[in-house]
């Protein structure tokens, strides 16, 4: 899920290189996805690094800030962890194709080999609102799986056809305020357990949708356009986000 702010031009300093073995950050600059900084730019280029690091200390409570905050492998967690705090047993799609799911909902008294009870798609949108073709596409996962129930989860609304369609087809929605109300009815001690899910590990730092592994800091030869990309790219993963500044 890409950020959604657009990219900024910023050279990569000499510090992200060092991050890299040798060989590939030589195959990488040979593929234009990182740029040589001259030794006398590198001090002046340090203050305007990418965002390697947490721009400010985690926040202590819930707020549309949380969200904005956490990349969408973290927004996904969370989501999942509130359906095991609702009595469910989730399964969820780490890294490559999901097939239209993200997180599978079970009983808690499921045997082994039932189906699901619910399926969830999420979608860590901040400018754009969920539209109607977007629900289609779970309502048809859902058909395809014979499952009667579906979620649609985001960080941002929903369109007004899309809402329509949702009532009419077993679908329930979850925008931003909606999820900031259901935190709100858990005790202080769960909402406590869901910022730490939010906040774990390297949460600001993108995690690449297809190898499941932290994306890196790279700058592109040609445009100087600063953006996150996958270390597998020596590997063929071409995984691209913007970076948040």
């Amino acid at each position: 899920m890409p950020w959604r702010n657009g990219p900024h031009a910023r050279a990569t300093g000499s510090a992200d290189r060092e991050r890299l073995p040798r060989a590939i950050a030589a195959r990488l600059r040979t593929a234009g996805c990182i740029v040589e900084v001259p030794a006398a730019t590198a001090a002046t280029g340090a203050a305007n690094q990418p965002m390697l690091s947490p721009p400010q200390a985690a926040p202590d409570r819930w707020s549309r800030e949380v969200f904005e905050l956490i990349e969408w492998r973290r927004f996904e967690a969370v989501v999942e962890a509130l359906f095991a705090q609702a009595g469910f047993e989730t399964r969820a799609q780490a890294h490559g194709a999901d097939g239209g799911v993200d997180i599978w909902l079970y009983s808690v008294s499921h045997a082994n080999g039932d189906a699901p009870v619910s399926i969830v798609q999420c979608k860590q949108w901040m400018r754009h609102k969920v539209g109607v073709k977007e629900v289609r596409e779970l309502r048809g996962v859902m058909a395809q799986h014979a499952i009667a129930r579906g979620q649609f989860v985001t960080t941002s609304d929903f369109s007004a056809d899309a809402r329509a369609f949702a009532d009419d087809n077993g679908i329930g929605l979850h925008d931003i305020d909606g999820l900031l109300r259901l935190i709100a009815t858990r005790h202080p001690k769960q909402q406590e357990a869901l910022l730490r899910v939010a906040f774990e590990g390297d949460w600001w730092r993108p995690t690449c949708a297809s190898c499941g592994i932290k994306l890196v800091a790279r700058t592109a030869r040609q445009s100087g356009r600063a953006f996150w990309g996958c270390e597998n790219f020596v590997r063929g993963c071409r995984t691209q986000m913007a970076i948040r500044f």
